[in-house]
C-alpha cells in the first residue's frame, strides 16, 4: 500500500489576506482565530462573550465600536445559565446595539450538558457547525465541557486540537471562555489562566478580562497581529440596557475635542459633524472622511451612545 504525499504549495503561491479579511471583529478577533475569553469570577466574562456572538451575527459594532466586516451566523453554548437568563442578556445586548433579536442567525444549544472529551458529543458538536456552517462558535466556560485534569497537557492538549480542527474544517472561529486561577492578579493576563499552559499557547485571538475597584481591565492579544491598546468596560448603569459599556477616556467627548498631532478616525468624525452648519448624512460623512462604511457606522454608534452627537432624520449633529 502507497502513501500519499501531503500537498505542498510554493511560497510565493501562498494567498495574501486583504485587510478587512483579516477580522471577524475588527482589533478584538482575527478572522477564524481560535482563542480564549479569560477572567476572574462575577467580571462580565459570558456578558462580553454574547456580545462578540451578536455583534458577529448582526453585523453591529461590538460594545458600540468594533466593526464586524463580514457577519455570519453564530452558535452558541452557555453553560452556566439558564436559558431564560441567556435571552434576558441578549435583549439588553440587542437594545444597546438597535437590532432586533429575532431577525440575526444566533443559535444557541439548548441540551442539557455537552462533553467534550466523550466521542459521542464531538460528534454530535460537529454536525451541528457542519448543518449550520458557523462564523464563530462561543463556549462558556470551558470547565463545564469536560471531565479531564486541566493542568495535564496531554488531557487539553487533544481537546484543544478537536476544536482547531473545526476551525479548519469548517472555517469558524472559536471563542472559548474560561477562569483564570485564584490569586493570580500579579501574574500577566495570559500566564494568570487556569490549568496546563495549552489553553494559552493555543489562542490566535485572545481576551483577558480584570477587575480593578469599579472598572473591569480589558486587555486584547493576538498572535498574528499587533495587541490593541487595553480598555476600560463598565457594566451598564441603572435604567441602561443590560450591556457592557466602553468607559475609557480616550473616546470620550473631552479627548474627540482636545487637541492631538494625529487625529484618530473617532476625532475626526466628531470634528467633522461639530463643524457642520445643518446635519450631515451618513454619505457625506464618508465622502468627508474618507473612512469605509463599516468603520465609519461604528464610530458614530459610538459617538451616540457616548453622547456626543445625536440622530435624526436629517443626519448627524453635535450635542450641544
Amino acid at each position: 500500500m502507497s502513501t500519499a504525499s501531503l500537498p505542498v504549495c510554493r511560497a510565493a503561491e501562498l494567498a495574501h489576506d486583504a485587510p478587512s479579511e483579516r477580522w471577524l471583529v475588527e482589533s478584538l478577533w482575527a478572522e477564524r482565530a481560535v482563542g480564549i475569553l479569560g477572567g476572574e469570577p462575577k467580571c462580565g466574562k459570558s456578558l462580553l462573550a454574547l456580545d462578540i456572538a451578536l455583534a458577529v451575527a448582526s453585523g453591529t459594532a461590538c460594545l458600540r465600536r468594533f466593526a464586524v466586516p463580514r457577519p455570519g451566523p453564530v452558535l452558541l453554548y452557555a453553560a452556566e445559565d439558564a436559558l431564560p437568563i441567556v435571552r434576558e442578556r441578549l435583549d439588553g445586548i440587542a437594545t444597546a446595539a438597535g437590532v432586533e433579536l429575532a431577525s440575526v442567525d444566533l443559535f444557541v444549544i439548548t441540551a442539557p450538558s455537552l462533553r467534550l472529551d466523550t466521542e459521542g458529543d464531538r460528534q454530535r458538536l460537529e454536525h451541528t457547525v457542519q448543518s449550520l456552517r458557523p462564523r464563530l462558535l462561543v463556549l462558556d466556560p470551558f470547565v463545564r465541557l469536560h471531565r479531564i485534569d486541566e493542568n495535564a497537557a496531554a488531557e487539553v492538549a487533544p481537546l484543544l486540537g478537536y476544536l482547531r480542527r473545526l476551525e479548519r474544517t469548517y472555517e469558524c472561529a472559536v471563542l472559548l471562555v474560561h477562569h483564570v486561577r485564584k490569586g493570580s492578579a500579579h501574574l500577566r493576563a495570559g500566564q494568570a489562566l487556569r490549568g496546563s499552559s495549552e489553553l494559552h499557547a493555543w489562542g490566535d485571538s485572545n481576551l483577558y478580562l480584570r477587575r480593578q475597584r469599579d472598572r473591569l481591565h480589558l486587555s486584547i492579544e493576538h498572535r498574528a497581529s499587533a495587541s490593541g491598546e487595553d480598555l476600560s468596560l463598565a457594566f451598564p448603569t441603572a435604567g441602561r440596557p443590560l450591556a457592557l459599556e466602553i468607559v475609557d477616556t480616550e473616546h470620550q467627548l473631552t479627548d474627540l475635542s482636545a487637541t492631538a498631532s494625529v487625529a484618530t478616525p473617532a476625532k475626526r468624525v466628531y470634528e467633522t459633524i461639530a463643524a457642520a452648519a445643518e446635519p450631515l448624512a451618513l454619505s457625506e460623512l464618508r465622502q468627508s472622511c474618507r473612512i469605509r462604511t463599516q468603520t465609519l457606522c461604528a464610530i458614530l454608534t459610538a459617538l451616540c451612545a457616548d453622547g456626543a452627537i445625536r440622530k435624526s432624520a436629517r443626519g448627524y449633529s453635535a450635542a450641544r
